[in-house]
C-alpha cells in the first residue's frame, strides 16, 4: 500500500509537470523549431499513461502518509522532475551530456540558475523557455502545485507541504492545506503576468518577457541571453526585475494578508522588517562603494539594488561582474549569499527569519549575563516565541554549515582552488547560482568534473528542501522501525 501512495503522488507531481510541456510546444510550433516538439510530446504523453493507470483505479481512494512516506515522497518527487525536466534538454541535442541535462534541470527546478552551457543564445527559443519553466515551477514548489491540483492526498498533504516549504516554523495560510496551496499559486501566477506585461511594455519579446518573468518569481537565474540581464541594457527592465525580485524574496502568506487586509500582520512581521533593513544597507553601501566605477551614484544605484536583489534572494541574475567591484562591495555581496529571502518565498539560502531569531537569543543571553535571575523570550511578530524554536534553527545552522564544508571538500577534490570550492558550495548548498572566483557571474560549470556536478545536483535539491528531506535517508535511525 506504501508502494502505491507513493506511485500515485510521484504520478501525479510528473503529470501535472509534464501537461506544463504545452508552453514550451506551443513556442516550439511558433518558432518552427520542430525538431524539439518530440522531445517534449513523448514524455508529456507517458507522463500522462502513468498517471492513468496508477491512478484511475484507486480514484476516490485517498491515503494518509506518515512522516517516513512523506519524506520518501517529497525527496522522490523532486529527484524524479529533475530527471523528467533532463529529457528535453538532451533528446533535444540542445545538452549532449546525461549528465549535465540532470545538472541543468535539478538547478533549474532548485532555483539555484547555475547553468553548464556557454551557448545560450544559439539554443532553440522553447528549451531556453523551459530552463526558465523550471524555475518557476520549482519556485513556489511542485509538490504545493500537486497538492493544489489534485486534492487525493487527504490529511497527509499537509505533511507534504511542511517537507517541501522553507522556513523554520511552517503552518497553514487558511484553514484547509489545499486551498492554501492554490492561493500562494493564484498569488504567484498574479505576480507573473504582471511582471510579464510590464517587460514586454519595455521591449523584451512575448517569449523573452515571460521566460525572465519566470525566472525572477521563482529566483533563479536562467537567462535566454547568455549575458543575463545585462545583455538588454534597459535601466526600465533592471528596475522591474529588481522590485520583483525583491518581491519574490518576501513571504507569499504576507500578500496573502495584504489582500485580505490583515495589515497588522503585515507590520508587525520581524523577517520582513530585517528584510529590508538588510536590502536597504547594502544597496546603500555598495553603491557609495562602486561610485567611482560608473561615475555617477544614481547609476551605481541601478547596479548596486539590482545585484543586491539577485544575491539575497538567490536568484543569481546579473548585469555587471560583482567580481570586478572594490572589495568593501564584494564583502556585503558575499554576507548577502548567508541570508537569503524569507521563510515561506521562492528564495533560497539560510533564511533571514533565523538570523532573526539567533540575534534575538544572542541579545537575550547578553541580558541574562547582566541580570542572572530574569526571565527572557524570543519575541517574533510582537508574540513570544517558541523556546524550542532556537534550538531548531541552531541545529539547522550547523547541518547547514557541515553541508558546505563537504560540498568544499568535494569542490576540491575536483581541482577547485579553496575560494571557488567554498563560495561554489555556499552557493549550490543556497541556491544562489553565480560564487566567486572560476565559478564568479562570467563563467558556467561545464568544466567541472562529472563527480562534482553529480554532488552539487545534490547539494542544490537539499539546500532547496531545507536539508533534511535529502539527508534524512543516510541516519541510520531512519531505517529502523
Amino acid at each position: 500500500m506504501a508502494f502505491i501512495t507513493v506511485s500515485r503522488i510521484i504520478t501525479a507531481l510528473m503529470a501535472i509537470v509534464g501537461s506544463t510541456f504545452v508552453i514550451p510546444i506551443t513556442v516550439a510550433i511558433c518558432c518552427k523549431e520542430y525538431s524539439v516538439i518530440l522531445p517534449f510530446v513523448i514524455p508529456m504523453v507517458v507522463s500522462w499513461a502513468l498517471f492513468a493507470v496508477l491512478n484511475i483505479p484507486f480514484r476516490g481512494k485517498k491515503f494518509n502518509l506518515n512522516i517516513r512516506i512523506t519524506f520518501v515522497v517529497v525527496a522522490l518527487a523532486w529527484i524524479f522532475v529533475s530527471i523528467f525536466g533532463a529529457i528535453p534538454l538532451y533528446f533535444s541535442g540542445s545538452i549532449t551530456n546525461v549528465v549535465d541535462a540532470f545538472f541543468e534541470s535539478a538547478s533549474g527546478f532548485s532555483t539555484t540558475g547555475a547553468t553548464v552551457l556557454s551557448n545560450i543564445d544559439e539554443l532553440p527559443r522553447s528549451i531556453n523557455l523551459w530552463r526558465c519553466q523550471t524555475h518557476w515551477l520549482g519556485g513556489m514548489g511542485i509538490v504545493a502545485l500537486t497538492v493544489a491540483l489534485l486534492p487525493l492526498l487527504g490529511v497527509g498533504g499537509f505533511q507534504l507541504i511542511k517537507a517541501e516549504t522553507t522556513g523554520p516554523d511552517k503552518g497553514k495560510v487558511t484553514a484547509n492545506i489545499a486551498t492554501t496551496a492554490k492561493v500562494l499559486w493564484l498569488i504567484y501566477f498574479g505576480f507573473t503576468v504582471v511582471e510579464t506585461i510590464l517587460l514586454l511594455i519595455c521591449g523584451m519579446d512575448f517569449i523573452d518577457a515571460l521566460s525572465h518573468s519566470f525566472s525572477t518569481l521563482g529566483t533563479g537565474g536562467f537567462s535566454t541571453r547568455g549575458g543575463s540581464i545585462g545583455s538588454y541594457n534597459s535601466c526600465s527592465i533592471d528596475v522591474i526585475c529588481t522590485i520583483f525580485m525583491f518581491l519574490s524574496g518576501v513571504n507569499f502568506s504576507l500578500y496573502y494578508y495584504l489582500f485580505t487586509g490583515k495589515l497588522r500582520d503585515i507590520r508587525e512581521n520581524s523577517e520582513l522588517k530585517a528584510y529590508i533593513l538588510i536590502c536597504f544597507v547594502s544597496i546603500l553601501v555598495i553603491a557609495f562603494t562602486i561610485t567611482p566605477m560608473y561615475g555617477s551614484f544614481f547609476k551605481a544605484l541601478r547596479y548596486s539594488s539590482f545585484q543586491t536583489a539577485s544575491i539575497i534572494t538567490t536568484t543569481g541574475f546579473g548585469t555587471a561582474d560583482y567580481t570586478t567591484w572594490p572589495s568593501v562591495a564584494q564583502f556585503f555581496i558575499f554576507v548577502l549569499f548567508f541570508i537569503g529571502g524569507c521563510s515561506g518565498s521562492t528564495g533560497g539560502g539560510i533564511k533571514v527569519v533565523r538570523w532573526v531569531i539567533l540575534f534575538k537569543q544572542v541579545s537575550n543571553e547578553t541580558k541574562k549575563i547582566l541580570h542572572p535571575h530574569g526571565v527572557f523570550s524570543i519575541r517574533l511578530n510582537n508574540n513570544p516565541g517558541r523556546k524550542d524554536i532556537v534550538f531548531s534553527v541552531t541545529s539547522f545552522m550547523v547541518v547547514y554549515g557541515i553541508l558546505i564544508l563537504i560540498t568544499t571538500f568535494v569542490g576540491c577534490l575536483g581541482k577547485l582552488d579553496i575560494l571557488t570550492a567554498f563560495t561554489g558550495a555556499v552557493s549550490m548548498v543556497g541556491n544562489v547560482g553565480p560564487a566567486f572566483g572560476a565559478l564568479g557571474p562570467s563563467f558556467t560549470l561545464a568544466e567541472l568534473p562529472y563527480f562534482v556536478k553529480g554532488f552539487y545536483c545534490f547539494a542544490m535539491l537539499a539546500g532547496r528542501l531545507e536539508l533534511y528531506t535529502m539527508i534524512i535517508f543516510f541516519l541510520p535511525s531512519y531505517w529502523k522501525k
